[in-house]
Formats: structure tokens, C-alpha cells, sequence
């Protein structure tokens, strides 16, 4: 039995997340169908995080033991065959047998997109959060950097989360304009139930002047959900990086 570390892309809005559940076709449904359909075999697919219904991946993790004496191009080529159109597996690698996406994952990076043009992008459409009113990138860029550090995040979790242990670091945060997309790329050792899209909508809320401006710092200690902003929507969310150690 051989354990492969796969990474694979996907859009998001033909999925209902990342995480099998009853109601509707996820990623990692498909992904065990595939597996089953080539090798005849039923996999433990484990994943490097979740991801919500909407959300998209640009690199994503997941491991799985298969019994097979194939090459990995030739195991890419064979899952692509039958995965749905909206999912890509673009890297397989054999990897030490007791290796798993999440327990050893070390970090991740996201990215938030948001089309600021004044009526919208139907090419973006389900791949951009449309937002039309004013963004001043370069105060939210500023406001940003106080999202950097080891913080209790509990402020940005979403409320009814189970988690106990609120403390993340997030190592980097910026944001940026290219044209009429503004782009929001953090990264850090891990990430609460919709905390990205809450750090987002935060500072959306900030741009809008319905938060006052050099108040996250306040927002973070307060620990209160009710304090941040509002939850950004799923589309414009995308895993963008997946960090392991000795790969």
C-alpha cells in the first residue's frame, strides 16, 4: 500500500465544499469515486482543511493509501479521466506512509478577490466577490498589518464554531490593486471557520466607514464576534498555497 500527497484545483460553485456530507456532491465525494472507479479500491481521502460551498481552490491538498504499481503521471492522468470537468489534479507524489494533509500541514496561504468595477464582470461571475462602491486599497493594505502576529482570533470565527483553541498566527497580509480587481492575500499557520472571509469583511466595513479606521487591534482583543465586520461571500475566496515541511 503506497500513500500518495495529491494537490489538486477546483471551482468551488459546482461544489458543495471540500467535506463528503449527505446533501449535496463535494470534492472529496468526487475524488473517492474516482479513486474507487480506477483502482477498485474504497480510500480514506484525508484533506488539508475544509472548504465551504462556493469556495475555490487553487491548490489544495489531500493524501490517500491506493495499492497500485502505476507511475504518478500515470495516476493524474487516470483520475483526471473521470473527475469532473471543474476539478484538476495537477500533482502526485509518493510520500512516508504515516504522512497526512492535515496533521502535518504547517500553513496555508489564501487569496480574496474582489471585482470593484461599477457593474460588474460576467466573466467572474461565482470567481469574484462584486462589490461596486469605492475600495481604497491602500488604507485597507495599512489597516491590514494589524492582523499580523500570534492573536486570539475569536472575534473572527464564526459564531456556533466548536473549536476551543482560537490562537492562530498570521504571518503576512496585503492587499492590492490590479485594474478594477482588488486582491486580498493572507497567509499563517491556520485559519478558524470563516475567518478569512471575516478579516475581509472587516476591512470592507473599514472602507465604507461603518467600522472606524485603526481599530482592529481593539476588535481582536475584544474577542467578540459581534465587534468585527461582516462575513464576505464565499466566491471571491480561494485556497491559494498549502505549507508542509520536508516536501
Amino acid at each position: 500500500m503506497r500513500n500518495f500527497l495529491f494537490k489538486i484545483k477546483y471551482d468551488g460553485s459546482a461544489f458543495h465544499g471540500w467535506q463528503i456530507q449527505p446533501n449535496g456532491f463535494t470534492v472529496q465525494q468526487a475524488v473517492k469515486d474516482a479513486v474507487g472507479r480506477i483502482f477498485n479500491q474504497d480510500v480514506t481521502v484525508n484533506g488539508c482543511s475544509r472548504t465551504d460551498a462556493g469556495v475555490h481552490a487553487n491548490e489544495f491538498c489531500f493524501n490517500c493509501r491506493i495499492e497500485t504499481e502505476m507511475t504518478c503521471e500515470r495516476i493524474i492522468n487516470a483520475l483526471n479521466a473521470v473527475l469532473p470537468d471543474e476539478a484538476v489534479i495537477f500533482h502526485c507524489e509518493e510520500t512516508d506512509t504515516d504522512f497526512h494533509a492535515r496533521f502535518d500541514c504547517k500553513g496555508k496561504e489564501y487569496v480574496y478577490l474582489i471585482d470593484n468595477s461599477p457593474y460588474g464582470n460576467p466573466f467572474l461571475k461565482n470567481r469574484a466577490y462584486h462589490y461596486k462602491y469605492p475600495l481604497d486599497e491602500k488604507l485597507l493594505d495599512r489597516e491590514a498589518k494589524a492582523f499580523i502576529g500570534k492573536h486570539d482570533f475569536a472575534a473572527f470565527c464564526a459564531s456556533g464554531s466548536s473549536v476551543e483553541d482560537t490562537v492562530r498566527e498570521v504571518f503576512s497580509f496585503d492587499v492590492v490593486r490590479n485594474g478594477d480587481m482588488v486582491e486580498f492575500r493572507v497567509s499563517g499557520d491556520g485559519f478558524l471557520y470563516n475567518m478569512v472571509r471575516i478579516m475581509v469583511g472587516t476591512l470592507i466595513d473599514i472602507s465604507r466607514g461603518k467600522i472606524p479606521e485603526n481599530n482592529l487591534e481593539r476588535i481582536i482583543a475584544s474577542k467578540s464576534r459581534k465587534e468585527a465586520g461582516v462575513t464576505a461571500p464565499s466566491e471571491g475566496l480561494y485556497l491559494n498555497k498549502v505549507f508542509y515541511e520536508d516536501i
